[in-house]
């Protein structure tokens, strides 16, 4: 199994943090990872990307240039993207941002409404939780719990109090995934 997934979206949409999420629980899980991040010319605002390669063998490289899956959390990031996914990959696209479909008919699409269940959950920054939660539901690339599992580890155990949050917002995208999954049957 190799999953390579590039994540992307304006700078303080938490992006990179997804990123980090996914491969610490990859570690976590005894596979093989990799994570590059990539940064437009502004922190906040402008666009920023990270590759995440999870696998059960040696990652030769941690440049991702034809992904099994995109996350895209904004509608310039799935202009760039879209194309470059492998036939077969997904694509997981905030629809709260995105006023668009998707154009290929080779894979699989998923449209999230991250920001409105977010906001819901009256959080907006937990937006890519959202997004990550239906990743990891769809791909099985790494559990749930290695995701909870990772979290202080990545973001401190200062903010271990956001843990309940972040755990509802990935839940949240993993049920809209699966209700998706359900309609499609």
């Amino acid at each position: 199994m190799e999953e390579r997934v590039i994540m992307a979206g304006f700078g303080g949409q938490g992006v990179m943090a997804m990123g980090q999420l996914l491969t610490y629980a990859g570690m976590l899980e005894n596979k093989h990872v990799s994570w590059l991040p990539s940064y437009g010319p502004e922190m906040r605002g402008g666009t920023a990307n990270c590759s995440v390669v999870v696998s059960t063998a040696e990652v030769g490289s941690p440049v991702v240039v034809n992904p099994t899956t995109a996350i895209v959390m904004n509608k310039p990031s799935l202009d760039k993207f879209e194309s470059s996914i492998v036939k077969g990959g997904k694509l997981f696209i905030n629809s709260s941002l995105v006023d668009r479909k998707s154009d290929r008919k080779d894979i699989e699409v998923y449209y999230i409404p991250a920001n409105e269940i977010a906001n819901q959950l009256g959080n907006m920054r937990v937006a890519n939780m959202v997004m990550l939660g239906a990743y990891v539901e769809v791909s099985k690339t790494v559990s749930l719990e290695s995701i909870l599992q990772g979290f202080t580890k990545v973001f401190g155990e200062d903010k271990a109090h956001l843990l309940p949050l972040n755990k509802q917002a990935l839940e949240k995208g993993a049920e809209v995934v699966k209700r998706q999954l359900a309609s499609t049957v």
